[in-house]
């Protein structure tokens, strides 16, 4: 809601809203190189033409920091809503999806496109309450980028504007104020995870992430064949065959077997599937084709 938006914020939404053409919210993705734009609406971040990443920045959680910068925390839990309590299964996938697109931007050193949003509910209750809707969506001319990513802390930063900035540690600890962000406790649950518990929880978050989308995922693990996940559509027929491999705090190494590197030489549909933070609440996954294997972090047996 208005209310809740810094007045500086606030105030460049107003300039832009009034000077700007009258759209609907759907409208200014559409615009901005959102395909499907009005299926895709109730997402959270998009990839547009040219490989643009799109993002809502709620103006509610925009901080004004030294110089009059602007940033914005980013929790990396996606399990928990941003007023608190737990996400459905398709509000958790909303937010991976959001996740991995932010992540793709930070890897590729690019810089963000936002739409800058308020709500008409308060924003504590913008995922649990059925009337939330948006009040004002604006482009914004700026440029945001994503300036630290801490998995650790479960959290990230974007900045609007030029790179080199960051908050302040008291502008830090006040944003987490304003946005609900919880300080993460100290990582000692990978700590006391076997090894097991960490590939059964990248077992479990693929399989739940591949049935959000209506996939059939089937633990084949147990037969040995070179992969541990069978994904199938309505039909049948298979899409992939994922090889998973689960990393955590202090578990970031893991090997291909045998049967592995065996599969993976005969190629597609094999996949080699990597959860990192597994057992943890920003858990998040990406697939690696067989020629691509090279290039997944922590793997210590190469495909020869």
């Amino acid at each position: 809601m208005d209310k809740e938006v810094d007045p500086a914020v606030l105030a460049v939404i107003n300039e832009k809203r009034l000077r700007g053409e009258k759209r609907t919210p759907v409208e200014i993705i559409a615009r901005m190189g959102v395909f499907d734009a009005r299926e895709k609406a109730s997402e959270q971040a998009w990839l547009a033409t040219g490989d643009n990443v799109i993002a809502t920045i709620w103006a509610e959680f925009v901080s004004v920091g030294a110089g009059g910068r602007w940033f914005y925390l980013e929790s990396l839990d996606t399990h928990h809503r941003l007023g608190g309590g737990e996400r459905t299964a398709l509000q958790a996938q909303r937010a991976k999806d959001r996740l991995h697109l932010l992540k793709r931007s930070l890897d590729g050193g690019l810089g963000l496109r936002a739409v800058l949003q308020t709500n008409r509910v308060a924003i504590a209750d913008l995922e649990s309450d059925k009337a939330a809707k948006v009040s004002v969506r604006v482009q914004d001319d700026q440029e945001w980028h994503v300036a630290t990513w801490d998995a650790d802390q479960k959290v990230a930063v974007l900045i609007r504007g030029p790179r080199g900035w960051l908050p302040t540690e008291e502008d830090m600890q006040a944003a987490r104020a304003r946005g609900g962000v919880p300080v993460a406790a100290p990582a000692s649950a990978a700590g006391n995870a076997s090894r097991e518990e960490v590939q059964a929880a990248a077992m479990d978050y693929l399989t739940r992430h591949f049935a959000g989308y209506g996939y059939k995922a089937e633990n084949v693990a147990s037969q040995k064949l070179g992969y541990d996940i069978e994904v199938s559509d309505k039909k049948g027929a298979t899409l992939l065959k994922l090889a998973v491999k689960g990393t955590a705090a202090g578990m970031t190494t893991f090997q291909l077997t045998g049967e592995e590197r065996a599969c993976a030489k005969r190629g597609d549909p094999w996949r080699l599937a990597v959860v990192t933070d597994a057992i943890g609440p920003a858990a998040q996954h990406k697939l690696y084709k067989s020629s691509e294997v090279d290039k997944a972090p922590g793997l210590e047996s190469l495909l020869e």
